[in-house]
């Protein structure tokens, strides 16, 4: 039973007693402190070239040791499609349940270990970054062995096996014979790694928890084409386009991010059960997660999938013009407008127009249609766009729901972000130009640009990004999470030699690898005791 330790909070619209179980944040105004690092980032005492689920522990007693309570990651979804670099993107899974099998610690599945496997566990790593297409093709290799030589079989006619089969059959079936045919091997395979996979999180967050730790997980905003999800729904996706953003902050030419977007009215008509089903599986195993692009539940960029790049998309929902008032207004079509590919004969304005052979009096008017359309005409659409959808998944579980709302943001959206409780996301180099709000996370960076130590400059001395991780922790902001590079960053000796190679995506690069790996082990970072000092002063100053 879950019992409700808010019912006093002083906060007005303080969104735990609904969403949310976890005693420690059940506080009056609750401000608390924490880390991102992706899990394939981690370095254990004995993992396999990355990251993995076992290493959770390990990174937890860092958090706990300096009073931080959060450990945000990436997604960790299986994104296996043809084992290449391009897997190594965690926002494209093959299933939106499905865990991926990088991150098994593959002694506790039962392979053997001997001098061939320490040979190239010492290789991998060795490395400095994450050799993603051989780190999981010998994992998988190694795991087909095991289940080969019949490691599996007593897995297999387990209670505890037969019992996750059943209870995940909902989507464990249909991934289980997606893999079997894209990779010509045994349905039970994948299901007996999943199981694999289920236990060693599962372990790790329920450490985590006797810590007085949490996970707070991340909601990709779309599923690939080539997914169990696409293949078993069609019907949910807009196959003949695909998901992106217009030109901002991260990428001069916007982004075309590869996946399709969401058929809202058919899954409206289940009344959002799929999205209730994928938001239940994450309540498992986190305690909070960051809704990555929340804009996209108002509305999202649209692409048709001919198009390669994000510059020639559209907002999908909106209030196309029809060809009749365009030419009323004095304009021409033809460098200022897209067709909308689902409703000929209306038009979008382009996000990169072409005003060169216009008129005076034709640019002032199609100026101010531009910033009409895009800043100000879909308001109370898009309001009820979200408000639509959002409740309906919100209510599902009890994890804190946090949105990355940066970029270009309709002025509808912190009024349903604070409405419907959601916390905002919040960041000095992308000012909102507003005091930051209680119900916010607020972060130094993120895994989307590079660290503090090069915002502005070659390298920040340690001072300064101590200085700012001090103003981000002074805010008001409910949650302040850093990365674990800007955490280092205040330490000389500590953070790494060029920050430059610390960042781990470049959204304006559609071929970013994302491999990067933390240099110091879990166990170096715990020995680190002057820098361990430094950080609980921060947060204990800073009264988190």
């Amino acid at each position: 039973e879950i019992k409700d330790f808010w019912i006093d909070c002083p906060i007005e619209g303080c969104p735990f007693p609904r969403k949310h179980s976890a005693d420690i944040f059940n506080q009056p105004g609750y401000r608390g402190a924490g880390t991102a690092i992706p899990i394939f980032s981690l370095r254990g005492e004995d993992d396999f070239g990355v990251g993995e689920f076992v290493d959770i522990p390990g990174f937890v007693d860092w958090v706990a040791r300096t009073g931080q309570s959060i450990v945000q990651i990436l997604p960790i979804n299986d994104t296996t499609h043809k084992g290449k670099w391009s897997d190594s993107y965690p926002y494209n899974p093959v299933s939106s349940f499905a865990l991926h099998p990088l991150y098994m610690h593959l002694p506790a599945a039962g392979v053997k270990v001997d001098a061939e496997y320490r040979k190239l566990q010492k290789e991998l790593n060795e490395e400095p970054f994450v050799d993603y297409p051989r780190v999981i093709k010998l994992k998988i290799n190694y795991l087909r062995k095991a289940y080969k030589e019949k490691a599996a079989n007593k897995d297999m006619a387990s209670a505890d096996f037969v019992n996750f089969s059943a209870k995940n059959a909902d989507w464990l079936d249909a991934y289980a014979d997606f893999c079997a045919k894209r990779d010509k091997f045994e349905p039970d395979f994948y299901r007996w790694v999943q199981w694999h996979l289920d236990k060693q999180l599962s372990a790790a967050v329920e450490y985590a928890h006797s810590k007085g730790v949490y996970l707070k997980g991340d909601l990709p905003i779309g599923v690939g084409h080539d997914s169990v999800d696409a293949y078993s729904f069609p019907n949910l996706f807009n196959l003949d386009s695909n998901a992106g953003a217009p030109p901002d902050y991260f990428s001069a030419d916007g982004q075309n991010w590869g996946f399709p977007t969401y058929n809202w009215e058919e899954m409206a008509k289940d009344d959002y059960d799929w999205w209730k089903r994928r938001l239940r599986k994450m309540s498992e195993y986190f305690d909070a997660y960051r809704i990555d692009h929340i804009l996209g539940f108002f509305r999202i960029w649209e692409i048709p999938v001919e198009f390669k790049g994000g510059l020639l998309g559209h907002f999908n929902p909106a209030l196309p013009y029809s060809r009749d008032e365009i030419v009323g207004m004095g304009l021409p079509i033809i460098g200022l407008f897209i067709e909308d590919p689902r409703k000929p004969g209306w038009f979008h304005p382009l996000i990169t127009p072409d005003t060169s052979g216009l008129e005076p009096w034709q640019k002032e008017k199609f100026d101010a249609l531009y910033t009409d359309f895009f800043y100000h005409r879909h308001d109370a659409f898009w309001k009820y766009n979200a408000l639509k959808k959002l409740p309906h998944l919100l209510s599902s579980t009890r994890m804190l729901a946090c949105g990355e709302d940066l970029g270009m943001v309709p002025h509808c959206v912190p009024e349903v972000m604070n409405q419907e409780k959601i916390l905002s996301l919040e960041m000095q180099r992308m000012d909102k130009g507003y005091e930051w709000p209680y119900l916010s996370v607020c972060a130094t960076s993120s895994h989307d640009m590079s660290g503090i130590r090069t915002w502005d400059s070659d390298d920040k001395a340690p001072a300064e990004c101590r200085r700012i991780l001090e103003e981000h922790l002074n805010s008001k902001c409910m949650l302040a999470i850093f990365p674990i590079q800007d955490w280092l960053s205040i330490d000389r000796k500590l953070r790494a030699a060029d920050p430059k190679k610390e960042r781990i995506n470049d959204p304006a690069n559609p071929d970013n690898k994302w491999r990067w790996r933390l240099h110091l082990t879990n166990k170096e970072l715990l020995d680190a005791a002057s820098w361990c000092t430094a950080v609980t002063s921060l947060i204990k100053d800073s009264n988190r």
